[in-house]
């Protein structure tokens, strides 16, 4: 039997996300409503997979979110084509489906035994309603049937032709130190049979850490061709800020607390979490933690099925340092979608001498790290001055090479590739 919750839902809208909604120019995953919750996009089997997949093959993209809601609604969904920076292509719609380009959100459960009460949705791609035929970047619309204007959230993902072999290594011996505060790496493109006719004109090279979207790197040319491979190596974009290994919540009982958890408590309709406060450790000894690269996974420890046994909690983030008030800080994580917005920024408290954060978040095994942005411009981040640089960091470097000749209206991903430092 599910518990009636007395929280309305506009204050759960004070909890969540305060964008306007239908931001078409924006082609950043994102939530535009804060009834919705929890969105995880996934290659099918592996939660803790890059959201790629092979064309024309066997893999699926999986796409997984909640509204904080009663009962379903009718929710539909399209695609956008974009090109390498994610930027919308000039392809029209039956040039990059097998159809029409419009699909239904069919795949849906309520919640059980949950203090919240959600309708935790799924869908996969390419399924009998919608299938990618051109490789590329995808960008996936989420909206309800009656409004299709307005975009409820939205969430990127990627096809690849897999037809260029991409080799790589990482370093911390880079070209600027050696063991200290970053990593640097070296990429082989192996153009055998990717019918590139000019490398350095018709070639994009696109590498993220750890899922970030915020410090990406563009290489447009190649430092060298030979025999039929492109080169990338000492190129100042190669360079990364090695950051730290990401901070853990354990939120999968509130019958005891779990790791980052101080404790829990009640209050009419929901548990809260109080985490453990957090502080700066720029300068603190290295220590490794396996962590999930920014990524979080749902669960609850006595659950069958935790997508809709897995309850909500009010969660509670302090981070205790002086105020930098010439800067922001803000919370990255896949849970606040990478997003420099009113989710993931830290409010200072005076009384707290804190900077704190409340987010309401479905229970698991969540990463997250603090970053550092200008304050008139939030465009370039840092990890160094929060949580600081390790060259022995682990990360998580997803490589993307595109293929876009002359002529060509679209960027083509011909090879896709992962590699972790320190490994």
């Amino acid at each position: 039997m599910r518990v009636k919750p007395a929280l309305t839902l506009p204050l759960l809208l004070c909890l969540g996300s305060m964008h306007s909604a239908g931001q078409t120019a924006d082609t950043a995953t994102g939530i535009f409503s804060g009834a919705f919750k929890s969105l995880q996009t996934y290659a099918e089997g592996n939660i803790l997979s890059p959201p790629i997949i092979s064309l024309g093959g066997n893999s699926r993209i999986k796409v997984e979110f909640d509204e904080m809601a009663e009962d379903s609604r009718y929710l539909r969904y399209r695609l956008i084509h974009c090109n390498a920076d994610w930027s919308p292509s000039a392809l029209v719609e039956t040039e990059f489906t097998n159809g029409f380009n419009l699909a239904d959100v069919t795949d849906w459960a309520l919640s059980e035994s949950t203090l919240a009460h959600y309708v935790h949705y799924s869908l996969t791609i390419p399924d009998d309603q919608m299938v990618p035929t051109v490789s590329g970047n995808y960008l996936l619309q989420i909206f309800d049937q009656d409004n299709p204007d307005e975009v409820l959230l939205q969430t990127r993902f990627m096809v690849s032709e897999n037809i260029a072999d991409i080799s790589s290594s990482v370093t911390s011996r880079t070209d600027i130190d050696y063991n200290q505060r970053h990593q640097q790496l070296y990429v082989i493109a192996d153009l055998e049979n990717a019918g590139v006719d000019d490398p350095f004109n018709d070639l994009t090279l696109i590498i993220s850490q750890n899922g970030r979207a915020d410090n990406t790197a563009t290489l447009r040319k190649p430092l060298r061709i030979g025999a039929k491979k492109a080169f990338y190596e000492h190129q100042p974009e190669l360079i990364f800020p090695a950051g730290n290994e990401y901070r853990r919540i354990e939120m999968v009982t509130v019958h005891f607390p779990g790791r980052g958890i101080d404790h829990y408590e009640y209050a009419e309709p929901y548990y809260h979490a109080i985490l453990s406060p957090d502080t700066p450790r720029p300068n603190t000894r290295y220590e490794y933690d396996q962590d999930q690269s920014g990524r979080f996974v749902i669960h609850e420890f006595n659950a069958d099925e935790s997508s809709v046994q897995a309850d909500y909690v009010v969660t509670h983030f302090a981070l205790e340092m002086p105020e930098m008030t010439d800067k922001e800080i803000w919370l990255d994580g896949d849970f606040v979608q990478r997003r420099f917005d009113p989710d993931s920024r830290m409010v200072y408290s005076n009384s707290r001498g804190a900077y704190v954060k409340t987010l309401l978040l479905k229970q698991g095994l969540y990463n997250y790290q603090y970053l550092v942005t200008d304050r008139l411009d939030s465009r370039k981040s840092a990890t160094a001055p929060i949580e600081g640089d390790h060259y022995e960091t682990v990360n998580e470097y997803l490589i993307l090479l595109y293929h876009r000749p002359y002529g060509a209206r679209a960027d083509r991903l011909i090879g896709a590739t992962s590699i972790f430092s320190g490994k």
